[in-house]
């Protein structure tokens, strides 16, 4: 296996069509194409393996360059980017724990290269710490149920900037949000709701299923998370229904609920606001992965099924979609207890949803090679003509044989409203970034 440092890294990814949904607006452009290698190395200088629970066979290396493609972020300078591996390997199910980290990534597109045409350099590995200095891990199993703060599992799946150079991730397992400083130690934890917590936490995501009747569902928690351009408010989204939001079907583990919420948090003051996000369908694994703020009140939500042809064995992807919504003249349904499984009630206006982007549309000529979990967006910095560079980052669950694949497509100043977060100064030195 080959380690990345230093290494610059690109290639193809080609996309499969859904029908009944319409191309996308003229102005956005596929500007690029790339890979990382499921068998890179990351910067972590860990050593041995991480294998299978009851399956030792089955192993990865503890420093594998991986899953990072749950959540990528923009610092807003030379082209540096933070991106945050989900759990690890196995689902979490693992002989000795995944040790939670981040990446700072170099990714540029070279618009004058041939396809493939965007290259990712690793920068640095970090390693993510509590209060006390301990590792949080992956491990599905290292719960305290009584202790919160005894609680090590963690799952990243979101991640921002504050303006200060903080960094906020949502954590699937919690669901929570921490605030880290840039070398990976908890700084402080953001309150939810109780309505977003389980009683009954399980290394088992089916016994966690039967054992609850409220809070989020097991492995569809707060997938996605936005920070406005004014640095004052984040946006958390749960990839399902909440399950007193009739988000299973009742006595079982299949999922029901199309309802999905998305809470505001005022960095300032700590209020909080929630909205509903109705998903597209419930059936096919499909929920929501990442929202991304446009501007205050404008976003982009990934909407996507868990289809590809390169499962095994492959299944046709019907949805791989990027929305916009905007949640000016949404509801508060803060004070809402549950909400039902299908059609809203009068008094509960949802947030606007238009398609923005359709990955499987034949007008981007790919159609083949799709990964089943799109699950990052992060904008980029302007061309040089205005338009805007969004970048979209698939997670291979730090699956040695499955790549990340990586793609960028330039929009047009026309078609959004596009406000620029304000990050004052580098998070990571410009004199140790590799010159292109």
């Amino acid at each position: 296996m080959k380690s990345i440092r230093g290494i610059v890294l690109a290639v193809v990814i080609l996309f499969s069509s859904t029908p009944g949904v319409t191309p996308p607006p003229a102005g956005i452009t596929l500007i690029g194409k790339g890979l990382v290698p499921g068998t890179s190395l990351d910067k972590s200088r860990l050593t041995g393996n991480i294998c299978q629970t009851g399956n030792p066979a089955n192993c990865v290396p503890a420093a594998l360059f991986g899953g990072f493609g749950s959540a990528l972020t923009y610092t807003g300078h030379n082209n540096v980017y933070i991106a945050a591996p989900d759990r690890g390997p196995f689902d979490g199910l693992t002989d000795v724990p995944y040790l939670d980290r981040i990446h700072f990534l170099k990714i540029t597109t070279d618009l004058d290269a041939p396809i493939p045409n965007i290259s990712t350099v690793l920068l640095d590995t970090r390693l993510l710490r509590n209060e006390r200095g301990q590792s949080f891990v992956g491990a599905a199993g290292s719960f305290d149920a009584n202790k919160e703060r005894a609680t090590l599992r963690f799952d990243p799946e979101g991640i921002r900037i504050g303006l200060l150079g903080t960094i906020y991730i949502s954590d699937e397992y919690g669901p929570d949000i921490f605030e880290f400083n840039l070398f990976g130690h908890l700084l402080h934890r953001l309150k939810l709701p109780s309505k977003y917590e389980i009683s009954n936490p399980s290394d088992n995501p089916n016994d966690e299923l039967l054992l609850n009747t409220s809070g989020r569902q097991a492995n569809r928690g707060m997938e996605g998370l936005a920070i406005s351009p004014n640095d004052r408010f984040l946006f958390g989204m749960m990839q399902n229904a909440l399950i007193q939001d009739n988000g299973l079907n009742p006595g079982t583990t299949d999922r029901l609920g199309l309802n999905n919420r998305i809470i505001k948090i005022d960095l300032l003051t700590g209020r909080k606001h929630e909205y509903v996000y109705v998903l597209d369908a419930i059936n096919r694994g499909q929920g929501t992965c990442e929202i991304l703020a446009i501007n205050d009140n404008e976003f982009l939500v990934l909407e996507r099924d868990n289809r590809s042809n390169l499962l095994t064995p492959p299944s046709a992807p019907t949805r791989k979609t990027i929305y916009k919504i905007d949640i000016n003249g949404a509801t508060d349904v803060s004070d809402v207890d549950s909400l039902p499984a299908g059609a809203l009630p009068a008094d509960i206006v949802p947030v606007q949803k238009t398609l923005f982007i359709d990955l499987l549309d034949p007008v981007f000529n790919l159609t083949a090679t799709i990964p089943e979990k799109i699950e990052g967006l992060g904008w980029g910095p302007d061309l040089r003509d205005g338009r805007h560079v969004l970048y979209v980052i698939s997670d291979n669950d730090l699956n040695p044989n499955l790549d990340t694949q990586i793609y960028a497509f330039a929009i047009d100043r026309s078609l959004i409203d596009f406000e620029k977060q304000f990050l004052p100064f580098p998070l990571y030195p410009p004199w140790l970034i590799p010159r292109d």
